[in-house]
């Protein structure tokens, strides 16, 4: 792996990258060298859809993949900043930690799921229980999600652009979800919420760092109605 050109990381300046073709070496070698990188830039060539790319990385580096990605890419990202020129399979950033993640195109099932801080940004679509269980990250969808969106979240922000199909927010906790377009019928526990001036200026914040130009206006809020925080004698009632 030399280093052959510059090549833009994120969405912050460009700076000399270290460019892997995956047809010539396989994601353990890249994996590899990313967790113990020798550069600030890495471009990704022929991801052809495989799984795990840039998984666990930890250190500030900038990965841009030029392609299609698998499973879990960029799982468990701690301070990297990733761009997937494509789209990517289930789990994308899942249990990301910090840093961002951003995907050109559509995303599988279970986006973002368990993340604890972090940015992921799809502005494509996404597909069922994306941010599933969701403890602190933000995430920012261009279009819309399936069913089943934030199923058990228990802090942290996502943003739907589009519509969000049924069970959104089911059995939720903390999270704060903000929708653009349609909702299906809502979860258990989940609700409508006041739009205060505190949510639609977080909501500008996040839509400014998905580089995203929709008015917080247009956005409903939901989030949980707390019924469910106490178990009772009725809950553990089988008849």
């Amino acid at each position: 792996m030399a280093a052959l050109s510059r090549a833009e990381a994120g969405e912050r300046d460009p700076a000399p990258a270290v460019t892997v073709d995956l047809h010539e070496v396989g994601v353990r070698a890249l994996n590899a060298e990313l967790h113990a990188p020798t550069a600030r830039s890495y471009e990704v060539l022929h991801p052809a859809g495989a799984h795990s790319i840039a998984a666990g990385v930890h250190d500030e580096i900038d990965v841009r993949v030029r392609g299609h990605a698998g499973y879990f890419c960029a799982g468990m990202n701690q301070r990297a900043h990733v761009v997937v020129d494509g789209s990517v399979g289930n789990g994308v950033a899942e249990n990301m930690m910090s840093g961002s993640v951003r995907v050109r195109g559509d995303a599988s099932q279970s986006a973002g799921a368990t993340g604890r801080g972090g940015l992921l940004v799809i502005e494509g679509r996404a597909s069922m229980r994306c941010g599933i269980s969701m403890k602190g990250s933000d995430i920012v969808v261009g279009g819309d999600i399936g069913a089943m969106g934030a199923f058990m979240a228990q802090a942290g922000r996502l943003v739907v652009c589009g519509d969000a199909g049924d069970g959104l927010g089911d059995s939720i906790y903390e999270a704060r979800l903000y929708v653009r377009g349609r909702t299906g019928t809502l979860g258990a526990d989940c609700v409508e919420k006041e739009m205060r001036d505190e949510h639609r200026a977080e909501l500008a914040e996040l839509l400014a760092a998905a580089g995203l130009d929709h008015r917080p206006e247009e956005f409903r809020r939901y989030g949980s109605a707390r019924t469910l925080y106490h178990f009772t004698g009725d809950h553990g009632s089988y008849g």
